[in-house]
């Protein structure tokens, strides 16, 4: 508990299901008195493109620094003005809100609200990306099927909100963005850590499938600039008379096996599918991201199509191609794609130093040994910062539904340009997990 939270003195109670009782003072108004919707259509497309994103809030499409499908016209598009809160209907019950900070044109499918008197659009957007707020959205919202569920403006009008007095709300806000600058902090410097033991544990990978392991060991220059060089026994050969690779896809009936299995994307295992597999033990190489998008499988897994996966390995041991397909780089090694990635053309013409099979084996375990402490390590540093979001979205949701009183303690704050806030709240540091997939959310107008 930070120092100086209490619970308000007198709380009232509510007939709002999802909102049993708020401090005393605070009002419950449906929410077509606390926002209106607006809309109003660009003639000519030619204002700002704003994009939607999860992570980044409203921003300008060149911002986001992610490919996306363009719309040859932006024209009739929703306009959208600085302090209107704009919601995904299709997303909204997974808090996809987002206050503008400046003008511009919007898919014509979202919902544009700006906010009455009584209202400061930031506290309510904490609040309905609270999850409390985030049930009840979930229960207004309309459809069949989950992923064109819609939430409409009457049935977004009809949901029940508390209403804080507005200097409280300020307050409210104020506290949650100088929390949120401090957690964030503390976030990203514990990432640099994850980042350092990264790098030495890359280091010691280099080494081990470029050098081997015995530093007495005569070598020979490769001839190839990442390698260097390598002991004079070992073979010099293209990646693709290492291993074989293929894109990731979904087997053809015939070939399927019943059973749950997990799916291993470009960011890891994302789920499970059903009767879809490639054969343990597997080590799949996501396409988009780092080196360390590389993974190994003792299970039959299902390949994502963001993914390459090594279905043959030509007599070497899985796990020493396991950890040769990590020392490479990406970014050295990407082709000229439109969407930033490797894909097997631009992987089978990479030179590796190919020792002979016996060793590969005592190579890899050599690696597995002396990581093992720094996967150690950053698994705990994981688990702190996964507490630290963790302790933020239940302070947030405590906040905003009035369970604690941050009153005095955010008019003692100091302003947040005083502490850099607006470069601390990066998306890095975003704390709802649950909706990364949803990160960016197309919206050609």
């Amino acid at each position: 508990m930070i120092e100086g939270l209490r619970p308000y003195p007198e709380m009232i109670d509510t007939d709002v299901e999802w909102l049993p009782s708020v401090p005393r003072g605070w009002l419950t108004f449906r929410a077509k008195y606390v926002f209106r919707e607006v809309d109003r259509r660009s003639q000519d497309g030619q204002e700002t493109h704003l994009s939607m994103h999860q992570k980044l809030g409203l921003v300008p499409s060149t911002d986001t620094g992610e490919k996306r499908l363009v719309s040859e016209s932006y024209a009739g598009g929703k306009l959208v003005e600085p302090n209107d809160l704009v919601l995904n209907r299709l997303k909204a019950h997974l808090g996809v809100f987002a206050y503008a900070t400046r003008s511009g044109v919007i898919s014509p499918d979202y919902t544009v609200l700006r906010p009455l008197s009584n209202a400061d659009v930031r506290y309510y957007e904490y609040l309905l990306k609270s999850p409390a707020c985030r049930g009840e959205l979930r229960t207004r919202t309309k459809g069949i099927v989950e992923g064109f569920w819609r939430l409409y403006t009457d049935d977004f009008y009809s949901i029940r909100l508390p209403v804080p007095p507005l200097e409280e709300q300020r307050l409210i806000v104020h506290f949650l963005d100088w929390y949120g600058a401090m957690t964030g902090k503390l976030i990203r410097a514990k990432r640099r850590l994850i980042a350092l033991l990264n790098e030495q544990k890359l280091s010691i990978i280099h080494r081990a499938v470029t050098r081997g392991l015995d530093p007495a060991a005569k070598l020979r220059a490769s001839g190839v600039d990442w390698l260097g060089d390598v002991p004079e026994h070992w073979e010099v050969k293209r990646l693709k008379w290492a291993v074989r690779l293929q894109r990731g896809y979904i087997l053809p009936a015939d070939q399927r096996i019943d059973g749950t299995f997990p799916v291993v994307s470009s960011g890891g295992v994302i789920g499970k599918h059903v009767e879809c597999r490639a054969t343990a033990p597997g080590v799949v190489l996501g396409r988009y991201g780092s080196t360390d998008a590389v993974f190994f499988l003792n299970e039959d897994f299902w390949p994502h199509n963001t993914s390459l996966f090594v279905t043959d390995f030509q007599g070497n041991a899985p796990r020493w191609c396991f950890h040769v397909l990590r020392s490479i780089s990406k970014a050295d090694h990407s082709g000229k794609s439109a969407v930033p990635g490797v894909d097997r053309k631009d992987l089978y013409e990479i030179m590796v130093a190919v020792p002979p099979q016996g060793d590969q084996a005592y190579i890899a375990s050599a690696i597995d040994d002396q990581c093992a402490e720094f996967d150690k390590g950053i698994a705990l540093v994981k688990d702190e910062i996964a507490l630290i979001q963790e302790f933020r979205g239940r302070l947030i949701a405590d906040v905003v539904t009035g369970q604690l009183d941050v009153r005095t303690v955010a008019a003692s704050l100091p302003n947040l340009a005083e502490v850099d806030a607006a470069a601390d709240l990066t998306d890095e540091d975003y704390l709802d997990e649950d909706a990364d997939d949803l990160a960016i959310e197309e919206e050609a107008a």
